[in-house]
């Protein structure tokens, strides 16, 4: 075991006292670099959408031959959303193209003998 020497406030030699053993341990940055980013991988929150944002409406494809592209587009008439496009990412009202999901780990595990 390894042993140092206390100190007064004054700078007065004191007793000598053992260090815990943490203090043989090699010094590792890698493995202090995953242990920092295991803690603060626990910050972070889920984040995900509703499963039917962007979905909920009439919206259906003309298919081809209509002059127009083919963009799923909203039934109905007298209505001002009626022939709009919807449903599809890149119209407004639409679904997003790759939204964040809730089951996603965020959460990094660091092993128990690298605590």
């Amino acid at each position: 075991m390894a042993s140092v020497k206390t100190y007064s406030l004054k700078g007065k030699a004191g007793k000598k006292i053992d260090l815990p053993i943490q203090f043989q341990t090699a010094y590792r940055p890698d493995v202090i670099k995953r242990a920092v980013l295991a803690l603060r991988s626990r910050r972070y929150q889920p984040h995900g959408v509703d499963v039917l944002a962007g979905k909920r409406n009439t919206a259906e494809s003309w298919g081809v031959g209509h002059g127009r592209s083919r963009i799923p587009r909203v039934k109905g008439s007298g209505t001002g959303a009626a022939n709009k496009g919807a449903f599809a990412p890149g119209t407004v009202g639409g679904r997003t193209a790759h939204p964040p999901e809730a089951r996603k780990v965020l959460i990094e595990r660091i092993n128990a003998k690298e605590r």
